[in-house]
């Protein structure tokens, strides 16, 4: 009879100890995270313009080249090479530049994302430590939930909670 109740008390306690676990799909997260979609539209047309510009600049510095041919026939040989050298120079300054841009644009982009990414992080461990969780792990394309109930999907909730601040 001792060992009968010393059995259940142990079966009770072990059941009461069992870990929370729950999991997030990181892709629809980060697909529904309105801030993200926000910086996401905001680089677009950043990049948008930024080719536009590319694509002017090019179609001028291309009618410049054109205008340059005709008139290099009608120079001495050493004059031409010594103006096409020249315009050689200033394409590849204008490229640099151009490339530049397209740098410091990926690097800011790059910046804001690992922002948000760490914002996500920070809110989904608030919201375990909240709701008694144990372990909240990622899912999706990568992760590392290859199948979990849908009680467990804690995603709609952390979208939710983080769509709800960044209104604020």
């Amino acid at each position: 009879m001792k060992n009968l109740i010393l059995i259940i008390a142990i079966t009770l306690l072990a059941s009461c100890q069992q870990e929370k676990i729950g999991y997030v799909d990181n892709v629809k997260l980060m697909d529904e995270f309105q801030q993200k979609i926000d910086v996401e539209s905001k680089f677009k047309v950043k990049a948008d313009a930024l080719a536009k510009t590319r694509d002017s600049i090019s179609q001028a510095f291309q009618s410049e080249a054109q205008a340059f041919q005709a008139k290099a026939q009608k120079m001495s040989q050493s004059k031409a090479q010594e103006e096409y050298a020249a315009m050689q120079q200033r394409g590849q300054m204008i490229g640099q530049q151009l490339q530049q841009q397209d740098q410091q644009l990926q690097m800011e982009g790059q910046t804001e994302m690992d922002s948000i990414v760490s914002k996500v992080k920070e809110e989904i461990k608030a919201y375990g430590v909240t709701n008694g969780y144990s372990y909240i792990l990622g899912g999706g394309d990568g992760g590392s939930v290859l199948y979990g109930k849908d009680a467990n999907d804690l995603t709609d909730e952390i979208v939710k909670i983080l769509n709800d601040k960044y209104k604020k």
